[in-house]
């Protein structure tokens, strides 16, 4: 089982005797799994899906940990849909053709790593969703089992010759800028043939909680694909980093863009705990990641996820917005961050912690100008800072980094989002808007885009995109100030020490203003 497609698969979980007629509360319901191990027949996958199905829910209030089979009404049926390639002929299938065996429900494990970490920051003040399209509105509504996994049991073909356990990774040892590539089944159970485990790459974007049992990524992944599993490559393996368990996230109603994962190792920690599975099962694995699996968590991080050290959360009022650090004590951010304060508090992280300066604003850019921007002077010099490099040419398509404190603020540090540059806007040949595909999230203004490959500074990001009639946020398109722009102003502030260099922004041009109004430029031909 090589290649992730091999180690997932699609669950669906119904009552017996099924009701498809309209209105019935019995229907279908289905998410993603991921083989554990295949000769044994063991699968991992979404709690959330079994939930409708246990027989006294009260026992949820007693902080229980696990959940045996006889929790659940005795007419519960689970099935499962993969797609298993042996090296044995007579096992082997077309990659067009699923298999679909009834599986049984072992039990429902509680991941306390990940319930904790996910407690400490999706807070309910903040209007937190996490949807699933396959799923009835009376699940949804219980966020408690976003933490609960489900052990499934599948009899296997007895000519397979798979002893294969799949290899999975600690997450402990993951850092932020790790590619990773996600394994799903969007819409779960529908149209299998086309839509079975169906792969997205990005990388990991933000971690927290104990051994970094909460792990955030832009892998783009769509309703269904709860329970599918989350991989780093090295060579021609991968190996398991997490399980989806919400791939559509909002706070406030504003789409996110990024992924909920839960530490796989951690899963697997509990399951051993409650003597769900047996070590034998996943010890061969923990001894092949303990040998080899450290050098490529280096080696496989983006060069710009080094950057994040020196991007800043600046906190306004209740608000907060990022900041980029160009060096000992200056600061570029958003006018609207600055919000007219004159001062303001900026915190830096450093590792585990964050450490609070005080700010002083010395330039504000005018309402009327196009470009949001603002620059402070920390009245305390940061001696550990990073030394900011320019980018000097900028290339549509580039692959780019985005570092911010969108959405989660402080609660787990900056965070990371991929894309590339999808558009340099110019006027009379001069670049005066970026757009990317990163995904961007309300407090992310003022956050760095930066080249991946090198981590130089390419903007500053101003803006994602808000369709105010539809009510809708589209993270994946948003707009920076090209350091092309500021970079003379700059230059000559260090030289005097005038803020008053970057009033020039002040009065650009009209069309420049049309540009960042999204206003067309009207033709001269």
């Amino acid at each position: 089982m090589k290649n992730v497609e091999e180690t997932c698969c699609v669950v669906t979980v119904s009552e017996k005797p099924l009701n498809l007629t309209s209105g019935s509360q019995n229907k279908e319901l289905s998410c993603s799994g991921v083989f554990l191990n295949y000769q044994a027949g063991i699968v991992v996958c979404s709690g959330i899906l079994f939930s409708r199905f246990i027989n006294d829910r009260q026992c949820m209030e007693k902080n229980a940990k696990i959940l045996h089979s006889e929790s659940f009404t005795k007419e519960i049926q689970v099935s499962l849909d993969y797609i298993h390639l042996c090296a044995n002929q007579s096992c082997a299938t077309d990659r067009r053709n699923t298999s679909r065996q009834e599986a049984q429900l072992l039990m429902m494990i509680n991941c306390v790593e990940f319930q904790d970490a996910f407690q400490k920051i999706f807070k309910g003040a903040d209007n937190w969703g996490f949807c699933s399209g396959t799923l009835d509105t009376e699940v949804l509504e219980d966020s408690r089992f976003l933490s609960w996994f489900a052990l499934l049991k599948v009899p296997t073909s007895s000519s397979c010759t798979c002893k294969e356990t799949i290899p999975w990774v600690e997450s402990g040892s993951l850092k932020k800028g790790c590619h990773v590539i996600a394994c799903g089944s969007p819409f779960g159970a529908l149209c299998p043939d086309l839509f079975m485990n169906t792969i997205s790459k990005g990388i990991i974007s933000n971690l927290a909680g104990h051994e970094n049992a909460l792990v955030l990524t832009d892998a783009r992944c769509l309703p269904g694909t709860e329970g599918g599993g989350v991989f780093i490559s090295k060579g021609n393996r991968s190996y398991l980093v997490g399980l989806i368990v919400s791939p559509l996230c909002w706070k406030s109603d504003e789409w996110i863009g990024l992924t909920l994962v839960c530490s796989v190792h951690l899963i697997l920690k509990n399951m051993l705990k409650a003597g769900a599975i047996q070590e034998s099962l996943i010890e061969k694995s923990s001894q092949l990641i303990t040998g080899s699996f450290q050098d490529p968590l280096t080696t496989n991080r983006k060069p710009g996820s080094e950057f994040f050290t020196g991007v800043l959360l600046i906190e306004s009022g209740h608000l907060w917005g990022s900041g980029v650090l160009l060096n000992q004590n200056l600061v570029l951010t958003c006018r609207h961050v600055v919000n007219e304060k004159s001062e303001l508090t900026v915190r830096v992280n450093f590792g585990e912690r964050f450490h609070a300066v005080s700010g002083k604003v010395l330039y504000s850019s005018a309402p009327s100008s196009p470009y949001d921007i603002a620059v402070m002077e920390l009245q305390e010099p940061l001696a550990a800072s990073v030394k900011t490099q320019f980018t000097t040419y900028l290339h549509p398509g580039e692959d780019v980094l985005v570092v911010g404190y969108g959405a989660l603020g402080s609660s787990c540090g900056p965070s990371l989002t991929s894309g590339i540059l999808s558009r340099v806007i110019t006027h009379q040949s001069r670049p005066v808007m970026l757009q990317t595909t990163c995904a961007v999230q309300s407090g992310a203004s003022g956050g760095a885009v930066l080249r991946s490959a090198t981590g130089e500074l390419l903007g500053i990001v101003s803006s994602n995109t808000r369709d105010f009639a539809a009510k809708v946020t589209y993270p994946h398109l948003n707009f920076s100030i090209p350091v092309t722009v500021l970079e003379p102003l700059l230059r000559c502030f260090a030289q005097t020490g005038d803020a008053a260099v970057f009033k020039v922004l002040d009065s650009a041009e009209d069309d420049v203003r049309k540009i960042w109004r999204l206003q067309s430029l009207q033709s001269k031909l």
